[in-house]
Formats: C-alpha cells, structure tokens, sequence
C-alpha cells in the first residue's frame, strides 16, 4: 500500500472554543490513538486533501513536531451541513501487528454476461480486510470477465495472499443482473427453439 506524509502540530491547548479557533485558521483537531498515550494534535485542511478526496487509501507517515508515526485514519467526523472536517482520528501502527481497514475495490474486464443483456452491478465499493502494514493492497482486483447472466463475485471468492477478508462471506461484491430485456431475449430463443421442434415434428409426420 502507498504511503503519503502529513505534517502536524502538537495542541496546547483542548476544549470546543480551541477547535473553533483551529478551524477558523483551516486546521483541523486531530488524535493520534495506538501508542501509550493520545497524541493530540492539529493538521492543516490543506493536508488531509489527498487523503479525502480520494477513493484511495494510504498509509500515513505521521509527522507530528518532529517525530513521525506510522498510521492509518481511523475516523473523520464532517460538518452536517457545510464541506468542513470537523475532527479526525488516526490510529498508530507497527509493522508486526495485523491492520484492519477498508480497501477499494477495482473491477476490470468486460463481464460475458452483459453481452447477453444482463447488466453489471458493483455492490460493495470498499471491503474491510486484515493485514500486515506490508501486506494490505492498494485495492482488491476483480477480474469480471467470465461472469455470466446471474453470476456474482461474492467475498468468499476472493482471495489475495496474506490478507483475510472480514465481510460477511455471503456478502455480493459484484453480479451480473438478469435485465427485463435479457429474460425477453432469452424468451424468444426459447420460443423460436419451440417452434423449429413443432416444424421438424410436423415434417416428420407429412412424410409418414
């Protein structure tokens, strides 16, 4: 997984009229949880672009005055109503220890089933799996190619080494969907095979 650095600074001071200050100067108030203690700190808004707007996810090399953490973000708590972090939590982590997050997912190939009428529909756009920091995959690649009208992706079939999947198993990633057009096709043919059966019969007895 790709990793990106955030820069931070220690909080002096904590309470909401601090976090109304640090807001108004377009920084956000931030925790860092995993280690002995919370760290807690402020971040630029102009810092946390690249990890928001984003359907991808990173590793975070944490600089917080001078000492940098490595991290992922746990939580992030946005306005209601206006464009605005209000708060967001990151969790400390090692290299030894096993990481739970959501990953994107990433779906290529032209499944046969479309072809057929059926459309393509991507369920889940994130799955929630467990690694080590070393492990853990920019996104979960789903090659749809072979799926055909009604088929489906299910998290039980995925597999990518050294990572466990914690999503239900049951749960659809990504299907093929049977279409009002595709079971009209498939009506037809099954019409049309019909009546070449009625035609061939009845051929078959003139001739007797």
């Amino acid at each position: 997984m790709k990793s990106v650095a955030v820069k931070g600074e220690i909080r002096s001071s904590l309470g909401k009229k601090e976090s109304k200050k640090l807001r108004d100067a377009e920084k956000v108030p931030a925790v860092l949880y995993g280690g002995e203690n919370p760290v807690h700190f402020s971040v630029d808004f102009a810092e946390l672009r690249k990890l928001i707007y984003t359907p991808s996810v990173y590793l975070i090399d944490l600089e917080i005055d001078g000492t940098v953490y490595k991290s992922i973000v746990q939580d992030i708590q946005w306005h209601p109503v206006e464009e605005i972090v209000l708060h967001i939590d990151f969790l400390q982590i090692s290299d030894e220890k096993p990481v739970k997050i959501n990953v994107p997912i990433k779906v290529h190939g032209h499944a046969k089933g479309t072809k057929a009428g059926g459309k393509l529909t991507t369920n889940m756009r994130r799955l929630k799996v467990k690694a080590l920091a070393n492990d853990l995959p920019d996104f979960v690649d789903i090659d749809v190619t072979e799926l055909g009208l009604g088929q489906s992706f299910k998290v039980a079939d995925l597999n990518v080494d050294n990572v466990e999947f914690l999503d239900p198993k049951t749960n659809v990633v990504v299907s093929v969907a049977i279409t009002r057009a595709a079971r009209s096709a498939a009506g037809s043919a099954s019409a049309e095979a019909a009546q070449e059966g009625e035609g061939e019969a009845e051929a078959s007895d003139s001739k007797e």
